[in-house]
This record gives C-alpha cells, sequence and structure tokens, in this order.
C-alpha cells in the first residue's frame, strides 16, 4: 500500500472508530430514547387523526394520487427522519464559545469529517428507531405496509438524505466561526425542512408553483424523495432522485468547505 492509500485507510478507521463510540454513548441514553418515541407517538397520533378527518375515514379516497394509507406511512417515513437528525448548531457553536474547537482543529482529523462521521452514526442509529416506533403506529391505524421496492427506495435515499441534512446543518452551524449564535439561523433552516421540505405533507399536494419552487432547493432531497418514492415506487423516479441527491451532495459540501476554509482563517486571526 502506498502512502496515500494508507493515509486513507488510518482516516476510515478513526472516522469508524468515532461512529462506533457515538453509537455507544446513544445506548448509554435510554430515557431520551423512551421520550423521543413518546413525542413521534404523539405527534404521528395527531397527523392520523387530522388526515383521517380529510379522507373522511374513506381508505380508498385519493388525493394527488395518495391514498389515506399512504399518507400516514409517508408521515411515519419523513417524521423518523426528521427527529434522526442530532443538534449539530448548538455542538459547533459551544465549541467555538469554550474554545473546545481550537483543540479539535489540532487533531490530526478533518474536523467537518469528524461531525460528519459521528452526526451520520447517531442520526441513522435514531432514524432505525423512529422507524420502528412510527411503523408501529402506522401499521396499527391503517394496516400492513405493501410498498415492495418502496423500502428499497426508502433506505437507498435515507442514506443520501440523512447526508443532504448533515451538509445543510453544517452550512449553518460553521458560520458560528463568525458570529458565534447560529441558533436563529438554524430554526429558520428546520422550518423550511418542515414545509418546503415536505414533512408535513408531501410536496404533490403543494401548489404547482410552490412544487416548481421546490424542485430547485435541496430540502426536497432530505425528506420528500425518500418518504415519496417508499410509497410511489418507479424506477426511473428513484434513479433521477438519486442523481440530484448526488449533485445537492456536491455542491453543499463544496459550500461546507468553503465555509469551513474561510473560518479557520478568521479563528486564526482573531484568536492566534
Amino acid at each position: 500500500m502506498n502512502e496515500r492509500g494508507f493515509r486513507w485507510t488510518a482516516a476510515a478507521l478513526k472516522l469508524h472508530a468515532i461512529a462506533r463510540v457515538t453509537v455507544r454513548q446513544q445506548l448509554a441514553y435510554k430515557t431520551d430514547f423512551l421520550l423521543r418515541s413518546v413525542f413521534l407517538l404523539f405527534i404521528l397520533y395527531v397527523f392520523v387523526q387530522l388526515w383521517t378527518a380529510a379522507y373522511d375515514g374513506d381508505s380508498s379516497r385519493t388525493i394527488a394520487g395518495f391514498t389515506l394509507k399512504q399518507i400516514v406511512w409517508y408521515l411515519a417515513f419523513t417524521e423518523a427522519l426528521t427527529m434522526a437528525g442530532p443538534p449539530l448548531g448548538p455542538r459547533i457553536e459551544e465549541e467555538v464559545k469554550s474554545g473546545d474547537i481550537a483543540v479539535k482543529l489540532t487533531k490530526p482529523l478533518s474536523y467537518v469529517g469528524y461531525h460528519y462521521s459521528s452526526y451520520m452514526a447517531e442520526a441513522l442509529f435514531r432514524f432505525a428507531v423512529h422507524l420502528a416506533v412510527g411503523s408501529t403506529i402506522a401499521w396499527s391505524t391503517v394496516g400492513a405496509p405493501a410498498f415492495g421496492l418502496g423500502w428499497m427506495g426508502l433506505l437507498t435515499l435515507s442514506l443520501g438524505a440523512v447526508t443532504v441534512a448533515f451538509l445543510l446543518s453544517a452550512v449553518v452551524a460553521l458560520l458560528a466561526f463568525w458570529v458565534e449564535e447560529t441558533r436563529g439561523m438554524e430554526f429558520v433552516m428546520q422550518k423550511l425542512q418542515f414545509t418546503i421540505g415536505g414533512m408535513l405533507l408531501p410536496i404533490d399536494l403543494m401548489p404547482e408553483w410552490l412544487q416548481r419552487v421546490c424542485a430547485w432547493l435541496p430540502f426536497q432531497a432530505a425528506l420528500y424523495f425518500p418518504a415519496g418514492t417508499a410509497v410511489h415506487f418507479q424506477t426511473a423516479v428513484w434513479l433521477k432522485q438519486l442523481g440530484t441527491q448526488a449533485g445537492w451532495i456536491a455542491g453543499l459540501s463544496a459550500a461546507v468547505i468553503w465555509v469551513y476554509r474561510r473560518g479557520v482563517k478568521k479563528l486564526h486571526v482573531n484568536g492566534g
């Protein structure tokens, strides 16, 4: 193995170790898991009641191509993805305020890579748990899922969705290098994901002009793509969405790297 290959292998092993430690930490906080699960059950119960009323309890009725069963399962998937993401902004913000950022930057590992590995491990672990919890209430209220290849679409697109969610959060969180307080911007980012990202309702149910706007934004790739494909799987659409996710991941990665490099220079100027 050449020197470059050795460095890549060493970095991969470090990231794997970080991911493993993160999962173990999550397993240690059983109370937090229980509280999040109860909250998810409550939210889904409310949504089920609202959509049941919208459909007049008619399970055969369709709205914008969605049956009541598909809507409920769609919401179970989007809620699981939404609640999977750990709070990246406050973590980086605290590191900057406390000065821990100086220690993290001196470690022989990419700062962004460290947070990405930790974020992905925690998010995927949370997603699995919340998916199980959400599936329980969806199954008990509207029946068993029958999505076939939709499950493959959900799982494959969820990997890209979590990465897109991380990159969106990272762009905002890294602004803490300049302003320290980023929670207001993070709040706006979250609400955009909730609305035009397709968490509250599928983008197909939105006005046509808003659908066109959403098509040019990355938020749909973080929620709508995996959940929509799960309940309405089409091979051509799935492949197109994978390509769109890859494009947004590349573009957002470039933005994160640019913000990070500019931010590190500012820290060096201000903090030495």
